[in-house]
């Protein structure tokens, strides 16, 4: 008997705070490419809501872009930012991942950032998605520590995406059933589904890959497995010239996604696009694991401790800077918390300004491009710290 598998794709996408302007004025071409993936996406989708499943994890910068009316005025002729947002709606087509507003690797971060990043995330997601919960979470750069689990569970999130180069089992399991199966992780008295990456097929939908040879992987993956295996794929969704390229024929979603849901259309392909909140919702979980604290693999790193954002001194250097500038900033917070009677309103925005700021500071890509990118960071952290400075005079002028 063929098994068939449950298949959860799942898109990252991401642009850091101005790139996509930046580009307009300084690389056109590349910005357009990245606007016409973004609106590729829908697009391609329309009138296969019958059997199409698409997970979406969309950064709060990007959203914040995309939803912005003078970027949207100024990409008229390109994308209309608004339709493409109104059909990301489309609940048969999409399930919304909730992530980190600035997209930084949260178990590097101060973890008073952590819960502001997730809160501020869902402030502009319930706004433009009309909705109030998000089941899953995608960690930035699929970041993930077993401390985060509490924070995951109090804004309401059922399960996380995790990388399957990570996952350790507690209980007895095959190789199938840790990749195949979502699992619980326990942190303390709180437990946390966790959807595993598929690491190679992962790497091969970022690449491009062939729709027979991806049926006949998974048909060999899933063999032997005697439950109903969940595939997830994860990768980036507006980068990389298989996702940017224009031609028809030439892109993942005429070239293989679209073909694919053909061939499980004509019973030719022992595949099921699912979301992962409705497979829950059937086969439930199976066992317990731990989550070794590490991201997914990108480049030539495998994802281990961090390296893609730590490897250099400066980098290092940086991620001491935001614990001690959050550190300031929180402590200055209770301050004006304690104050007997109201902060002037220079004192609030202030305070409100230079929070922004910090949480902008710790975008991953700051820290990604080896050094190249640390200075966008060092000046978000110098107007915090001019903050802080023309705050505390405020509050001696007061007293």
């Amino acid at each position: 008997m063929t098994t068939t598998a449950h298949h959860a794709l799942v898109l990252n996408l991401h642009q850091p705070p101005g790139n996509l302007e930046e580009l307009l004025d300084q690389q056109n071409w590349e910005a357009n490419e990245i606007l016409f993936a973004l609106d590729r996406i829908p697009r391609s989708l329309w009138g296969q809501e019958d059997l199409a499943r698409v997970h979406l994890s969309l950064s709060g910068t990007l959203l914040e872009t995309l939803s912005n009316p003078m970027f949207q005025e100024r990409v008229y002729g390109i994308v209309d930012c608004g339709k493409l947002l109104w059909h990301l709606q489309n609940q048969d087509l999409f399930e919304i991942l909730g992530t980190g507003y600035y997209h930084p690797v949260l178990p590097l971060i101060p973890a008073t950032e952590r819960d502001a990043h997730l809160h501020r995330w869902l402030g502009i997601a319930q706004h433009l998605f009309w909705r109030s919960a998000f089941h899953g979470f995608w960690p930035p750069e699929m970041g993930f520590s077993m401390e985060l689990i509490p924070l995951l569970r109090r804004f309401g999130y059922q399960y996380v995406l995790v990388d399957s180069g990570h996952v350790e089992p507690l209980t007895e399991m095959s190789w199938h059933d840790i990749r195949y199966r979502p699992h619980l992780a326990r942190y303390g008295d709180t437990a946390i589904t966790v959807i595993v990456r598929d690491r190679e097929l992962s790497d091969a939908q970022e690449s491009g890959m062939d729709v027979d040879w991806f049926i006949n992987e998974v048909a060999e993956r899933t063999k032997w497995c005697d439950f109903s295996p969940l595939i997830t794929t994860c990768t980036d969704g507006e980068n990389g010239g298989w996702f940017r390229n224009v031609t028809d024929g030439a892109n993942f979603w005429s070239a293989f996604y679209l073909p694919l849901l053909e061939r499980v259309r004509g019973h030719t392909a022992a595949i099921k696009p699912t979301f992962i909140t409705d497979y829950l919702k059937q086969y439930g979980t199976h066992g317990e694991v731990t989550i070794n604290t590490g991201a997914w693999n990108t480049g030539w790193h495998h994802g281990r401790d961090f390296t893609q954002w730590t490897g250099s001194l400066a980098q290092k250097q940086m991620y001491a800077d935001y614990a001690v500038v959050s550190a300031m900033l929180n402590d200055l917070r209770e301050r004006v918390e304690t104050l007997p009677d109201a902060p002037a309103a220079a004192v609030t925005q202030l305070l409100d300004d230079a929070t922004w700021q910090l949480l902008r500071a710790e975008t991953s890509c700051n820290t990604y491009w080896g050094e190249a990118w640390v200075p966008r960071a060092e000046a978000d952290l110098n107007n915090v710290r001019q903050a802080l400075v023309e705050i505390e005079r405020l509050l001696m002028a007061v007293d």
